[in-house]
């Protein structure tokens, strides 16, 4: 379950509701502090909450087990998501909207929240992350058919996310969301400045898609 008692808010309770909501994820072996480290570069009208993965690995959590890089088993990664909806069904009524964003297997988990209610979510941003496999059922002709908003973002010196992944994340988006695409250049796996100022921006057009 998500231990709502460590999630890493940027506003206090009192000063929450009517905001809109990012939901960060962190990627595998971090932690809830990692990506609040991204919040003052980002549009500060949203209100930024920052959760633990379940599992813990290493140093810090993981959202699933391992598995394959960029092709983890389906099964573990359903169960993640659904025990982050639930979560976002504890807190989503206090917010006009929600948006997602991860890092890596954070990345994975965005994308995949956006599988299971594509209508429910602002957008999804995934940072040197990917698409999981092996999904045959009717959830992304669901996505397609709604088209949400996507940012992705990966570096070409990236020595975790195999190319394939990241290549088969970038098709998928094109043909199932409005996808908003970045290559950085002698980027490894992390987030550079130019990165974030992108996301950034991709975050604050939202408010004149609606």
């Amino acid at each position: 379950m998500i231990d709502a008692d460590v999630v890493q808010w940027t506003r206090s309770a009192d000063e929450r509701a009517g905001t809109p909501l990012l939901v960060a994820l962190h990627g595998v072996g971090s932690n809830e502090r990692d990506l609040l480290g991204l919040a003052p570069a980002l549009p500060p009208a949203w209100t930024v909450a920052s959760l633990r993965a379940p599992m813990p690995w290493g140093p810090g959590y993981s959202w699933y087990p391992l598995g394959t890089p960029g092709s983890p088993a389906l099964g573990p990664v359903d169960a993640a998501v659904d025990e982050v909806l639930d979560w976002i069904d504890a807190v989503a009524a206090e917010h006009n909207r929600v948006g997602l964003l991860g890092f890596s297997q954070g990345g994975s988990m965005a994308l995949q929240l956006l599988r299971a209610r594509p209508e429910a979510f602002a957008f999804a941003v995934s940072l040197s992350g990917f698409v999981v496999p092996g999904v045959t059922d009717a959830r992304d002709q669901a996505v397609a058919a709604v088209r949400p908003r996507v940012f992705l973002g990966h570096g070409d010196l990236d020595p975790v996310i195999p190319p394939e992944a990241t290549a088969r994340t970038q098709v998928w988006a094109a043909a199932h969301t409005d996808v908003t695409d970045r290559s950085y250049a002698g980027l490894p796996h992390a987030v550079s400045a130019e990165e974030l100022g992108d996301v950034a921006e991709f975050i604050g057009a939202e408010q004149s898609t609606r």
